[in-house]
């Protein structure tokens, strides 16, 4: 990446960035849409502990090369080198972040099968920065010392920033259901790695407090989790138990720089919160420490590397200093969501974050002695807010009363009536669609589509008894709230009633099909990337994995019900055309979903295609597989719900 180049740009970004200037009130010209669903430019942007290196992940896109280049850059010489590249084809680079000042650590992912059960296999490799040696954390010869090899070998305890030679990982090298133990794992020649804390039966997760030591263990049986502390004596204490999406969930955080400081989410006013409970305290009382009244708390905790204790979460603070701090980083960009990323060990250099609906992101590096702050990276080097557009909050109710919150995208510089509409409810569903910039929200507005996004009951962020309403409820309420949101729109003379699709992405590919069977009059045409197609056969296939019952409990445990509730049972409702989309290599939702919805809809003589895509992932991570999904969805588009030029 041109460094030089970048600093030019600085200050011409840091006006878009800070002002927003306001686009014509006509149609904007179209950009090409590959500019707007490929990979991004510069990802995962950070910064080593001693802050003299960023690394970050950057987009290579030529004729003879395409992938994934692993890039760092020193801050002091602002000077730049490659240090690996991948083609994202066998192996996906996840994500990078440093495991001490000269090690990078890589995850990396790819499918496979394990006993006849097709799985995602991840893997944690090491970089030294200075050699460019790669390899796996974990040796051939360790390995072949394991009575399991598990396919999940990502799990990164502790960092143990002191001890610059080795990191904690918790594995589980028995079996099924014997547990994860802990590995204490070289990543230097100098290191060796051993076992740490063998593994306990059902256990899933361990934390380990500010002293290192294994202290919280959670474990899954039978859709009930149970919350352990191990005792100096070897002994483990039920701090918790309860059953999977009950109202007393407790969810350890991490510890602060108390040992005995543990940080949990747990409810408060039906919202989850953090809190502290002093485990040397009997009661285990829980003190709150953050909350929001409208909204869950959710994002990973943020810690202060001087002090080692927590001072926010997500974008949100609760240590004064930081709050501070923070809230002169939004004063000097006023027009952005501002995230810090990241800082060094002594708290003085940072990388910050700068993002909303229509502008992707923007990275800077911040020096605090200095009071300096400088454009580092664009996110996607050709898409500015002045060619995408913004999301607008919106809300409705739904048949029964309920109040359903969503964000409607319109196409830059359109008229707000009248006009073609993607219908496009989120993945999960456990999830929800928040502000922020959105790949596939601006290809659809590009193009000239509303976009509407719900958050229907279920979706996550808006407390407990909301999310509880979507349990075992597929194809029922959560799907009307889907239909409510396409019917008030039209009510309220934004959309064509005549021209609108409904388009998603697992849940939401299972919705836009379930969504054409239960309404077929609603849709012009249907999109269904890795839709779900047949309900039972998720809940019948998780019998294979530890979490069963937590699957039985989120999606239904009534097969006949399951069944009703499955597109593919119904193929003969549906009247739309309909584009199926799906990888081959897909681990989250099995392409036999589409494969058999395809083969139901040509029996029934329906208009349908289906675009397998080879090798590709649930997440579209090969900038290939992006490519040829919203071409065969740009075609379709065009063939079916066609958008007049103004």
């Amino acid at each position: 990446m041109c460094f030089i180049l970048r600093k030019i740009m600085k200050y011409i970004k840091l006006l878009v960035s800070m002002f927003m200037l306001i686009s014509i009130n006509v149609y904007a010209e179209k950009i090409p849409f590959t500019d707007i669903i490929s990979l991004p430019d510069t990802d995962d942007v950070v910064l080593s502990p001693d802050g003299k290196h960023i690394a970050f992940t950057s987009k290579v896109d030529t004729e003879t090369h395409q992938g994934i280049l692993v890039v760092l850059f020193n801050t002091e010489t602002n000077k730049s080198k490659n240090l690996i590249f991948s083609n994202n084809e066998k192996y996906t680079i996840s994500n990078i972040f440093w495991g001490s000042d000269d090690v990078l650590l890589i995850k990396a992912r790819f499918p496979s099968s394990k006993r006849g059960t097709l799985v995602t296999e991840t893997r944690l490799l090491k970089l030294d920065i200075n050699t460019k040696k790669l390899s796996g954390v974990l040796s051939k010869s360790f390995l072949k010392r394991l009575h399991y090899i598990s396919n999940v070998l990502t799990d990164v305890i502790d960092l143990l920033p002191e001890d610059e030679d080795h990191i904690l990982m918790g594995i589980n090298y028995l079996g099924q259901f014997n547990g994860k133990g802990i590995v204490k794992v070289a990543i230097t020649e100098e290191g060796s790695t051993s076992i740490y804390q063998h593994p306990r039966e059902f256990v899933s997760r361990w934390l380990t407090d500010s002293k290192h030591n294994a202290r919280i263990a959670v474990s899954l049986e039978e859709a009930v989790y149970t919350v352990f502390e191990k005792l100096p004596n070897g002994e483990m204490r039920t701090l918790w138990q309860f059953e999977a999406f009950s109202k007393q969930q407790v969810w350890p955080r991490g510890f602060g720089a108390d040992h005995n400081i543990l940080y949990v989410k747990a409810l408060h006013n039906d919202k989850n919160a953090i809190f502290t409970v002093d485990l040397t305290d009997p009661k285990l009382t829980k003190k709150l420490v953050f909350n929001h009244k409208r909204r869950d708390v959710s994002g990973r905790l943020r810690r202060n590397k001087e002090t080692n204790e927590f001072v926010g979460i997500g974008y949100h603070y609760w240590q004064e200093d930081y709050k501070a701090f923070v809230k002169a980083l939004d004063t000097a960009l006023p027009n952005t969501k501002n995230l810090l990323l990241d800082k060094s060990k002594d708290g003085n250099k940072y990388i910050l974050f700068a993002s909303n609906d229509n502008e992707p992101g923007v990275y800077y590096i911040g020096d605090r002695k200095n009071s300096r702050i400088e454009f580092l990276a664009a996110k996607y080097n050709k898409l500015t807010p002045d060619v995408l557009s913004e999301k607008e909050k919106i809300s409705y109710k739904a048949r029964d009363g309920l109040k359903i919150h969503g964000y409607l995208t319109y196409p830059k510089g359109a008229k707000k009536e009248s006009l073609p509409v993607i219908i496009f409810p989120h993945g999960g569903p456990i999830s929800f669609d928040g502000s922020g910039f959105d790949y596939w929200t601006q290809f659809f507005a590009n193009k000239g589509y509303a976009v509407l996004q719900m958050n229907f009951r279920g979706s996550s962020g808006y407390g407990h008894d909301f999310m509880q309403q979507g349990l075992a409820a597929w194809g029922q309420a959560m799907q009307d709230d889907v239909e409510d949101g396409a019917r008030w729109l039209i009510k309220e003379g934004i959309a064509n009633k005549d021209k609108m699709c409904i388009a998603g992405a697992s849940y939401g590919g299972y919705a836009a099909l379930m969504g054409a069977v239960k309404t077929p009059e609603l849709y012009q045409c249907v999109i269904s990337f890795a839709g779900v197609t047949d309900v039972q056969a998720i809940v019948l296939n998780s019998q294979k994995y530890m979490n069963h019952e937590v699957v039985e409990k989120q999606v239904g445990d009534q097969y006949f019900k399951l069944r009703d509730n499955s597109p593919i049972l119904h193929a003969d409702k549906i009247k739309a055309p309909v584009l199926l989309i799906h990888g081959t290599e897909d681990r989250i939702v099995r392409v036999d979903h589409s494969e058999e919805m395809y083969d139901e809809l040509e029996s029934e003589d329906k208009n349908v295609q289906f675009v397998p895509i080879e090798n590709a992932d649930h997440y579209l991570s090969n900038n290939k597989h992006r490519l040829q999904t919203f071409r065969a969805m740009d075609k379709f588009l065009d063939k079916y719900l066609p958008v007049k030029s103004e």
